[in-house]
């Protein structure tokens, strides 16, 4: 038998005509997930979120760290970062279930700062993606997140609300130390996000470690150290990964072709971009795009790279 909350979801998923892919709510943020196979993995960027598997069960890649996660637990990814996600359990008697739930940074700073006992940050600078277990106020939150997303008059009113339970019961929950990093002000950790910030912005420039590290207002090494503990990357590492996703959605979303998809990312040599795709991507970039098509055509208009 599905627990009351795997009930609610599947049937919030057959209200929209059933299927399989993303399935968007009303509420900004608060996604649902559902796939009958197991998928191949996907690299994408996530950002600050909570994932929960409500069935089957996923894996993420970050770096050179990878963490599993199955039914009644989350992920927790407090940086954006790009990542290698895959559904590694799922079938048609038994798919992948799950849901995607965007963080509110300021919440989160906001709730941290009432807490009356609040979490001491972890020593050590840590990785910003970490699995922890779905418990029962966490489930009651999603709970009422689905109610609340069949009646949109209430989700202005109440959303809020329930997003700063959820915050509360991560923070105070056993991972609330590593969690509370993120909100902490003027903290290493909050420098650093500041400079991967400005990499978003302009990853298709030349990289200058010395730039970032004054954003950060840090020596270079000490930045880069931060860095590397922060996203399980280097800066330059980092940096090609968003520069090869941004490549693919311009092939795949606009029919951009290779060479000048690789010249808008800031390569200057499009065999070097195709073989740096190539290994990140496990296949050329026309032949990715024809199998991003193809993805496209199962799921009809879903994605599943996320949840």
């Amino acid at each position: 038998m599905p627990s009351p909350l795997l009930a609610a979801v599947i049937a919030y998923i057959e209200d929209q005509g059933g299927g399989q892919g993303l399935f968007p709510t009303l509420i900004d943020g608060f996604n649902i997930v559902r796939s009958f196979h197991a998928m191949m993995p996907m690299r994408a960027l996530y950002r600050p979120s909570l994932c929960v598997v409500l069935q089957g069960a996923k894996e993420i890649h970050f770096g050179e760290d990878r963490l599993d996660y199955g039914a009644l637990e989350c992920l927790v990814v407090s940086v954006e970062l790009p990542a290698t996600g895959r559904i590694v359990e799922a079938s048609p008697e038994f798919p992948y279930v799950g849901v995607t739930i965007d963080f509110d940074v300021a919440m989160m700073r906001e709730v941290l700062e009432q807490l009356e006992t609040p979490p001491t940050p972890a020593s050590d600078p840590g990785p910003c993606v970490f699995v922890g277990k779905v418990d029962d106020p966490m489930a009651d939150c999603l709970m009422r997140l689905i109610r609340m997303a069949k009646t949109p008059k209430a989700i202005p009113i109440l959303y809020p609300s329930v997003m700063r339970e959820i915050c509360y019961w991560l923070l105070s929950g056993p991972h609330g130390a590593e969690l509370c990093k993120l909100a902490l002000p003027e903290s290493n950790i909050e420098r650093v996000v500041k400079a991967v910030s400005m990499l978003h912005v302009n990853f298709a420039q030349t990289l200058r470690i010395k730039q970032l590290a004054d954003i950060a207002r840090m020596s270079p090494s000490s930045f880069q150290q931060h860095f590397k503990a922060l996203t399980s990357m280097t800066p330059l590492q980092f940096q090609k990964q968003l520069r090869l996703l941004e490549a693919r959605r311009l092939m795949v979303a606009e029919a951009v072709n290779v060479t000048e998809a690789a010249y808008k990312v800031g390569y200057e040599s499009a065999s070097q971009f195709s073989r740096e795709y190539s290994r990140t991507f496990g296949v050329a970039p026309k032949q990715d795009v024809l199998n991003q098509q193809r993805l496209y055509s199962e799921y009809g208009s879903r994605s599943v790279q996320s949840g």
